[in-house]
């Protein structure tokens, strides 16, 4: 009955139990949004950029499966914000709008509390004042009785002294007799008001504040709940999410990429023949393959790389990494024929957009003519006229694309033929093979080139030349050449040059992207024909001037 105090710091710490468990909830929901807002960063940090190089890896299944992995993981960070959502509005807010009731009713018991105990005071103090006053008043009746009896017997006393002290005495009687009534009742006011204060008033005022504090410990048990269940709600989403992550997992194929890759980097060429044995025990004496002048010289490419170089034929020297010309003519046949496939697609669909702007403005205009308050038909003639112009040149560009696809198309056709056909006149099949590889020339940055041969080869039967080989004289000169650009000539057969360097030429390209140069009696060798600018002789066969 007597632990107001006690009660009053219990109920304030559970409130401060409260706004803790509150503080404790927002924290959590401001992690679980951070989280969430890392996780969107990084799976935008990793989302292939769009128009760039990497939007063309996600053809292959891997990658796809990591975009698929991304995609995901941005579904489950919305899971985690739904967290935080739930988290505020069911528990946090909530819980902020009950401990200010909390606190209201805390207050109001506690004030009628103090108001009951100072009331039952007040009732003390009053019985206390009762009580002192009927006591002075006792005192005082007797010690007029006192008075009045010694002057009723002393004889020296007048009569009217006596009956004086007498009414003196009787009046003091009177008042201590009302302050006793008065004692009497105030007593039995404050026995009541006592009673009703420890058996009514306190009691219900201690239940008040006891079911208080036991709805509080109810509510955040109810609170310790919903956090649970706040997150046990998401559970079967981001299973959803993770179970997609392992489908995306489970759907890569490797055999397709692998073929994905053989597609992207398929060159069309036909590969390397096997190389020949030279026999340099007999130098002296030839094969009849080897004495013919048309095979000595169409087999070009084994005579220029010979020894360890051999199984290197092509390509020995490494693609450029940078820009190459407009009609990827730097690219290998099939590589090219799919860059120029691409190229034609992605005009069409220019083309395509533009028809379709040119038509939805050509109906604009006839809406204006037949009503000329929506707008003025004229205003859209400029851009009907820009409209055309791009068009056509979309189609020119598109038709010099399309050219330059239909020739690789027809080169790959028929690549293969020609090479059954002519190998026939060789006994030698590396010779013809190296040609076939080596159609593809290579650019200053060092690149691929397809030219078509430029001239016919020879066919000189293999024997006309059978007994020349020990009499063969050096190749006359049949013009000149300035180097472009330097070039090291590291494998066998070739020659360094270096750039702006004059020098000889022996024998020109016969298509395969070589050309035969001489710097001095001692010096010959191949070189790029990209690489040099050639002046042949007016006097030499099909002579011309070119680069």
């Amino acid at each position: 009955m007597d632990q107001f105090d006690n009660l009053e710091k219990h109920t304030q710490w559970g409130i401060d139990v409260l706004e803790k468990y509150i503080k404790f909830v927002k924290e959590r929901t401001e992690i679980e949004i951070n989280y969430a807002k890392q996780l969107r960063n990084l799976s935008k940090k990793y989302q292939p950029k769009k128009n760039s190089k990497e939007e063309e890896e996600y053809k292959y299944s891997s990658c796809r499966a990591f975009l698929a992995t991304l995609n995901e993981m941005n579904d489950y960070a919305g899971q985690h914000e739904v967290i935080s959502e739930n988290m505020t509005s069911q528990i946090t807010t909530e819980l902020a709008r009950y401990v200010q009731e909390l606190k209201q009713e805390r207050k109001s018991h506690f004030h009628d509390g103090r108001k009951a105990q100072q009331h039952i005071e007040t009732c003390w103090k009053q019985l206390e004042s009762s009580k002192r006053r009927f006591e002075r008043d006792c005192k005082e009746a007797d010690r007029a009785q006192q008075y009045f009896e010694k002057m009723d017997a002393d004889i020296n006393v007048t009569k009217a002294d006596v009956e004086k002290a007498r009414q003196q005495a009787q009046l003091r009687h009177q008042m201590a007799e009302d302050s006793k009534a008065e004692y009497s009742s105030t007593l039995q006011k404050f026995n009541n008001e006592q009673h009703e204060h420890y058996y009514t008033h306190i009691p219900n005022i201690f239940q008040k504040i006891q079911e208080m504090e036991e709805r509080r410990i109810v509510r955040i048990g109810e609170s310790m709940k919903t956090f649970a269940e706040v997150d046990r709600q998401v559970t079967p989403i981001i299973g959803k999410c993770l179970d997609e992550i392992t489908k995306a997992a489970e759907s890569i194929d490797q055999k397709k990429d692998s073929q994905l890759v053989i597609e992207a980097f398929k060159s069309g060429f036909e590969p390397p023949g096997d190389v020949d044995f030279e026999d340099f025990t007999q130098p002296m004496k030839r094969t009849v393959s080897e004495s013919s002048l048309s095979n000595s010289r169409d087999s070009k490419p084994e005579s220029r790389f010979s020894g360890k170089s051999k199984g290197k034929l092509w390509p020995f020297i490494k693609k450029n990494k940078g820009g190459g010309p407009e009609d990827f003519s730097n690219l290998p046949p099939e590589q090219r024929r799919k860059k120029l496939q691409q190229k034609v697609d992605e005009l069409n669909k220019d083309i395509q957009k533009e028809v379709d702007q040119r038509d939805a403005l050509t109906k604009m205009k006839d809406v204006y003519i037949k009503n000329p308050q929506m707008g003025d038909a004229a205003s859209v003639d400029h851009k009907l006229a820009e409209l055309g112009q791009n068009l056509e040149k979309l189609r020119q560009e598109a038709q010099k694309f399309e050219g330059w696809l239909a020739e690789v198309e027809g080169r790959l056709s028929v690549r293969t033929e020609p090479t059954r056909r002519q190998s026939g006149m060789y006994e030698s099949q590396n010779t013809l093979t190296v040609n076939n590889c080596a159609q593809d020339r290579e650019s200053p940055d060092g690149s691929y080139t397809e030219e078509p041969s430029q001239e016919t080869e020879v066919k000189v039967p293999a024997s006309e030349f059978d007994d020349e080989f020990d009499d063969e004289e050096p190749l006359p000169t049949i013009g000149t050449c300035k180097a472009l650009y330097t070039f090291e000539g590291q494998n066998e057969g070739t020659i360094s040059v270096t750039e702006g360097e004059t020098l000889f030429v022996i024998e020109e390209d016969k298509g395969d992207g070589w050309t035969r140069i001489r710097r001095n009696e001692d010096e010959e060798g191949y070189v790029p024909t990209s690489y040099v600018e050639v002046y042949l002789e007016k006097n030499a066969k099909g002579a011309m001037t070119y680069i």
